[in-house]
């Protein structure tokens, strides 16, 4: 059994989904990220980085003990591992979804999280903020589209991989990002065909019912502003209640 620590975002749809796609078993642990339960020791302890998703594997291949991982992406190449599936085991295949995932942890996620940050909930408009991470995250989407005309039905290849799950939640959110998909019509085609997958859709509607309809006082201080004091007197808080 796996637990999931998780809330419906981006980051978490690609585990959701993950699973789904696998059909191993997992238990869903909410983790209200609106209400700072990121920084509880329990949490912590799992996900040193106060970020979710993370998960905890009750029965590791080679390990008696639980094993914890955070970081989507650490975590979509774990169960890859783990289930064989969604990942070449050797070759040009395995790399390219490497590096697709790659391109995604450290390009698209961050640049379309900025963007979004900047266009609804920065508390006033900033047009170099605005400007910036837009135009950027047109040109990944331009990057994308690019690769997809010439792979075709996924973006490392022929096959569904682990980068096409890291990728497509964060393309789910190009109305918050005001990208218009027909500008890019490999990406809207791919996205089209991924969206009707079976497992796609149980894993974004994995805690749905939980998401806020607003952004309140109480999730503004506790996503945003976050430095290492806060965060040091969060934890050391609960620890001396503990």
């Amino acid at each position: 059994m796996i637990d999931l620590h998780y809330w419906p975002t981006p980051n978490g749809w690609k585990i959701s989904i993950m699973l789904e796609e696998c059909g191993l078993p997992y238990r869903f642990v909410p983790v209200n990220i609106g209400k700072g339960e990121q920084f509880a020791a329990e949490f912590l302890a799992i996900s040193p980085n106060n970020r979710m998703p993370a998960i905890v594997d009750h029965d590791p291949a080679g390990a008696e003990a639980p094993l914890a991982v955070f970081e989507s992406g650490a975590i979509l190449l774990y169960l890859a591992e783990k289930t064989g599936r969604f990942l070449s085991r050797h070759g040009p295949e395995r790399y390219r979804a490497m590096q697709w995932l790659m391109w995604q942890m450290g390009g698209l996620g961050p640049m379309a999280g900025q963007n979004g940050h900047f266009l609804l909930y920065a508390p006033e408009k900033i047009p170099y903020a605005i400007e910036r991470y837009g135009k950027e995250v047109d040109r990944l989407y331009g990057v994308l589209d690019e690769q997809l005309a010439r792979t075709g039905a996924h973006v490392a290849g022929p096959d569904y991989s682990i980068a096409d799950m890291a990728i497509f939640p964060w393309v789910r959110t190009h109305k918050a990002q005001q990208v218009e998909l027909l500008k890019f019509p490999h990406v809207q085609r791919w996205y089209d065909a991924l969206f009707e997958r079976p497992a796609v859709k149980r894993g974004l509607a994995l805690g749905k019912e939980l998401r806020a309809p607003a952004l309140t006082e109480e999730a503004r201080k506790a996503l945003f502003g976050q430095t290492a004091d806060s965060v040091r007197n969060m934890a050391g808080g609960q620890q001396h209640e503990a």
